[in-house]
């Protein structure tokens, strides 16, 4: 088991383990798909997750909410949000691979009533500002060409949690999703690694 938040412990799926306190844990099945742990992007990520739903102090209101998580990999960025309380959630992933290992995942931590994890692209999710939180590590020239489809799905006054950044990359990318509508609160930096979490503006 690894810890790599406040909250989240990253736990081999065939691995017993007792979670203690406040620890919630997340099990993952050893896979080909990104999103094991071991890189600092996704460790960055899952802080940002935290602290992103560390916002909202209403349980009932977090209940109540969904997460999209963009190139899901193995899954985790869906799962551990659910851990933390999110009520619904939806994996994306153009990779095969990837799809039938979250799919994995997210049966090894009892979530498949919870999360879906599908082969839509961005462009086809039809749900725009349905989501209280959007998470995608994805390279930096990948989210400032995609920041128009992410940011629209998001609600006013919900969460972008964006990782895979390069550290130098990060300023360029806060300013193009302040632009957007979307205003950067938390950063943080691993290994010359950088994860961002923006707020979509209210009108």
């Amino acid at each position: 088991p690894v810890r790599v938040g406040e909250k989240v412990v990253l736990v081999p799926a065939d691995l017993p383990y007792r979670t203690a306190g406040h620890e919630v844990a997340v099990r993952l099945a050893t896979g080909a798909s990104f999103g094991c742990g071991r890189h600092p992007t996704t460790r960055l990520a899952i802080r940002g997750v935290e602290w992103a739903l560390g916002s909202l102090s209403s349980a009932r209101r977090l209940e109540q909410s969904a997460v999209l998580d963009i190139g899901t990999g193995s899954g985790v960025l869906a799962i551990a949000a659910a851990r933390l309380g999110v009520g619904q959630g939806v994996g994306i992933d153009t990779d095969p691979c990837a799809r039938v290992e979250a799919r994995q995942n997210v049966a090894h931590n009892r979530l498949a009533d919870r999360i879906q994890i599908s082969d839509q692209p961005i462009e086809a999710i039809k749900q725009t500002g349905r989501f209280y939180l959007v998470t995608a590590n994805l390279r930096a020239p990948t989210l400032r060409n995609a920041v128009s489809l992410i940011c629209r799905l998001v609600v006013p006054g919900g969460w972008l949690v964006l990782s895979g950044i390069r550290a130098e990359e990060l300023k360029g990318l806060c300013d193009t999703y302040r632009i957007a509508g979307c205003q950067s609160y938390w950063t943080a930096v691993e290994k010359d690694w950088a994860a961002v979490v923006c707020q979509k503006q209210t009108a």
